[in-house]
């Protein structure tokens, strides 16, 4: 086990290189010249002083110089600093943003497996039944809907016309902080965004109980008189949950691609929010450095992803 660990994460370290050199070469060949993002344009600058600039921030040196300084200094911890905070490091403003989207990440996924497991063990059961064919639907629309609609359609109906849920932010601006603002805040946001992730796992689930519930040892459990709430929760859903954790894993991009459309629609101050903000002002240390974190979090993700899919699966074996 710890010699497959370590050989994912030296694949990891070397996708998180090929990452950043896509990216880096990415932002150098959109329309513009760097440098206008480091100038006020309503301040006049002499050729010698943009001349001078540009030597500063090394954008003198062929873009693969560019590249291996920038993987330098990160290597070392610095990310350098943003253009539009001059006062402040990337490296502490990536950092200041990952909590808020942990926390609804991680609320969506909660609710995402809650409700996908339940929904797709209720649907296999009664398969075939106006409930299944319902479900089965819904599952459809939801995998279907881009997340930038799903939060335009839930913020127009909880927030707009219905006025249940706040229309954004993390906290009610001008009060003290509570438990129960943030939840209050975090509900809509979290529940938009878990979406398409519970209509994966209700299909994966169903499809897998189906699976399971036509094995022999089912089938023997069965007649020899076993009720059927121990012969689903006790028999057949330990092992029909076994793809339910790859799955997990492997939507965690999509849930961060989701991330970014709910927390520019809420406000919601996160990573998604900071990256969606750096990509408008062509800010390209934080483009760099939230690209760069956002890559950290899905390979260990998916390492996890797979360590535990060894450790709850034992025929499965690593080397």
């Amino acid at each position: 086990m710890l010699r497959y660990s370590l050989r994912r994460l030296i694949i990891g370290v070397g996708m998180l290189i090929a990452l950043s050199m896509l990216i880096f070469l990415l932002l150098r060949l959109t329309p513009g010249d760097p440098i206008d993002a480091y100038i006020d344009p309503n301040v006049p600058m002499s050729p010698a002083d943009l001349a001078n600039l540009r030597r500063s921030l090394g954008l003198d040196q062929p873009l693969p110089l560019q590249y291996l300084d920038w993987l330098q200094n990160a290597l070392m911890g610095n990310l350098g600093y943003s253009i539009k905070r001059l006062d402040q490091p990337v490296l502490g403003l990536v950092l200041s943003r990952i909590g808020p989207t942990v926390l609804l990440m991680g609320s969506a996924l909660v609710i995402a497996i809650i409700a996908g497991i339940a929904v797709g063990v209720f649907s296999a059961v009664r398969r075939n039944s106006l409930a299944d064919l319902f479900f089965s639907v819904f599952a459809l629309v939801g995998i279907s809907s881009p997340a930038f609609l799903s939060a335009l359609i839930g913020l127009y109906i909880f927030s707009v016309r219905l006025h249940w849920m706040p229309s954004g932010g993390m906290l009610t601006p001008g009060e003290e902080f509570s438990v129960g603002d943030l939840i209050h805040h975090l509900i809509l946001p979290a529940a938009l965004l878990s979406i398409a992730q519970a209509a994966l796992i209700t299909r994966y689930m169903r499809a897998s109980l189906l699976e399971v519930l036509n094995q022999d040892y089912v089938r023997t459990a069965r007649a020899k008189g076993v009720m059927e709430f121990w012969v689903i929760t006790k028999h057949a859903l330990r092992n029909a949950l076994l793809p339910i954790v790859t799955l997990v894993g492997s939507t965690i991009g999509l849930a961060i691609g989701g991330a970014i459309f709910i927390e520019s629609v809420f406000n919601w101050p996160g990573m998604g929010l900071l990256l969606v903000d750096a990509v408008e002002t062509r800010d390209y240390p934080v483009i760099m450095g939230a690209t760069l974190m956002i890559g950290i979090c899905v390979i260990v993700v998916n390492l996890l992803t797979d360590i535990t899919y060894a450790v709850v699966d034992p025929r499965i074996k690593v080397g």
